[in-house]
């Protein structure tokens, strides 16, 4: 028997950051939107817990306790005192080490996964909760959609979203470490009196009313001076995706993917197009949103 989850990519059309706290971490205003690229994890009883993936860039996936799938298992297992005896493999289709939060994604996938092959039962907010300890953006690949994310981004609330929207995603080389990305956001703000973060109530309604125009304008990442700081060519990339017509664009989350807001399906195309031929990025891709969050394969 084998169960296996599919679980989505996410961009942050507002990430609003405050001061470093005394725990290391930073208070966020968080706007997750899911979107429509995928992993897929597929969990099957085994002698003991081994990690296997395929797909792009799976060479950098971890394949060891540290993968973030693995602690998932492991976690589930232990609460509930049973072996993580299972093999895990990783589909992997979102970038490796891009700001999509594909570790996150096999995260929660392993954990429903586990929890549905083991019948558990595990109640939503039991598996939230579970997310939360093995990371902020854990919580919402379970639950995909759009959500505000506060805390350390693991508080989640639900939004409305009345529309999709269309998105090309710049995919880089190599990737951008988080701690350091925040790590150099410290440094660029030190001395200087960090704001509360907040999200914007006009972001909030564009996600709302599905509207494209009022998005675009509203989007923003308080961690992208940092992530160009440390990777200046990102800036090459998201000069290209504006002169082919993208509405917004922005770094996704802690880099080096770079997003960008097209007004319908065509023009990202035209977008991804020009990404592709322009040389500043690996390739690009094309996704829409909202996505589902973390669901279990029929068979």
């Amino acid at each position: 028997m084998s169960v296996t989850v599919r679980v989505p990519a996410k961009v942050n059309v507002r990430l609003a950051v405050g001061g470093a706290r005394p725990d290391g971490f930073h208070d966020l205003a968080n706007v997750f939107l899911a979107v429509g690229l995928y992993d897929e994890v597929t969990v099957r009883p085994a002698p003991s817990l081994t990690i296997t993936c395929a797909g792009p860039d799976a060479d950098q996936v971890p394949l060891d306790r540290t993968n973030l799938a693995a602690r998932a298992a492991e976690l589930l297992a232990a609460r509930h005192g049973i072996a993580p005896d299972v093999h895990i493999h990783i589909a992997k289709d979102i970038p490796v080490a891009g700001g999509m939060a594909g570790g996150s994604a096999d995260g929660a996938g392993a954990l429903l996964a586990c929890d549905t092959l083991w019948g558990l039962g595990s109640t939503r907010d039991e598996l939230l909760s579970l997310c939360a300890q093995l990371g902020s953006d854990v919580p919402f690949s379970l639950v995909g959609g759009a959500a505000l994310g506060t805390g350390r981004g693991e508080r989640l609330t639900e939004l409305e979203v009345g529309g999709g929207f269309s998105w090309v995603f710049a995919v880089a080389d190599g990737g951008l470490s988080t701690p350091a990305v925040y790590g150099e956001f410290d440094r660029l703000n030190e001395g200087v009196n960090v704001p509360e973060p907040v999200a914007s109530p006009q972001l909030l309604d564009a996600l709302r009313t599905g509207d494209v125009l009022a998005l675009a304008d509203a989007v923003s990442n308080d961690l992208q001076p940092a992530a160009l700081s440390l990777r200046p060519s990102l800036a090459d990339t998201l000069a290209v995706g504006a002169e082919a017509g993208a509405l917004a664009s922005l770094v996704s989350g802690s880099g080096p993917t770079t997003a960008f807001l097209a007004k319908d399906a065509d023009a990202a195309q035209a977008v991804a197009s020009a990404l592709t031929s322009s040389g500043t990025c690996r390739t690009a891709r094309v996704a829409g949103a909202p996505a589902a969050g973390a669901r279990v394969l029929a068979d």
